[in-house]
């Protein structure tokens, strides 16, 4: 009986000895990342993209606004700061919305190769013409980031696969058309902006993925051109 006690006894302190363990290796539920009350450099910048009062004050209100759209686009921390992360981004919201239906205004993609899909690396937009007419787009896109650069240059598509699952990352690549070695046009379930950007292909929301499956074939020609932010 009394080996019986002290056997319980022992699991009992062992048990205890393990409770704090568990708690201090992560195991208790983590805490929400809270609401920053500071202001960031880029505060009036992103107050008024997002409609709020320019003011360059940090309130409550311009934090969960700020913090929603950290949220939505994948930009981490998300805790509401008007940082360089997030005025990138609403930047290039911005530079994307003022190319209108013009998007080859500068003439950079070729219009003598017929019908071409155009990659501009510097905008993150993309589109298929033929010749000088716009036939889809301009759409976001998001492409590859710092040491993974979606390669520029005259290329054509080689391979389509509509359920293709990548042999390197073990991830789905919907509606995948290949240009460049392991480099292809692609849908995901991301943002077009969430930072900092694919392993080198051109990812496109599922309906973009769709559209461009529907208008392109091996063979067609894809350009890709300029230089992403940030890499």
């Amino acid at each position: 009986m009394g080996d019986t006690l002290k056997r319980s006894a022992v699991m009992l302190g062992v048990a205890g000895l393990l409770a704090p363990l568990t708690l201090a290796l992560g195991a208790a539920p983590a805490q929400a990342a809270s609401c920053t009350t500071k202001a960031g450099p880029y505060q009036k910048k992103v107050e008024k993209f997002l409609g709020r009062p320019v003011d360059g004050r940090q309130s409550s209100t311009d934090c969960k606004a700020i913090r929603a759209f950290q949220t939505k686009h994948g930009i981490t921390p998300n805790i509401g700061y008007a940082g360089p992360v997030t005025w990138g981004v609403m930047d290039l919201m911005n530079k994307q919305k003022a190319v209108g239906k013009n998007p080859n205004k500068a003439g950079k993609c070729p219009v003598n190769k017929g019908r071409i899909a155009c990659v501009n690396l510097t905008l993150q937009l993309s589109w298929i013409q033929d010749g000088k007419k716009l036939v889809y787009g301009p759409v976001p896109v998001r492409t590859g980031r710092n040491g993974y650069e979606t390669r520029t240059g005259l290329k054509k598509i080689y391979w389509r696969h509509i359920d293709h699952v990548s042999t390197l990352y073990n991830v789905p690549m919907p509606y995948s058309q290949f240009f460049d070695g392991g480099e292809a046009f692609h849908s995901v379930g991301l943002s077009m902006w969430s930072p900092p950007g694919s392993r080198g292909c051109v990812n496109m929301t599922r309906t973009t993925a769709k559209k461009y499956w529907s208008l392109l074939h091996n063979g067609d020609d894809v350009y890709v051109y300029g230089r992403k932010p940030g890499t």
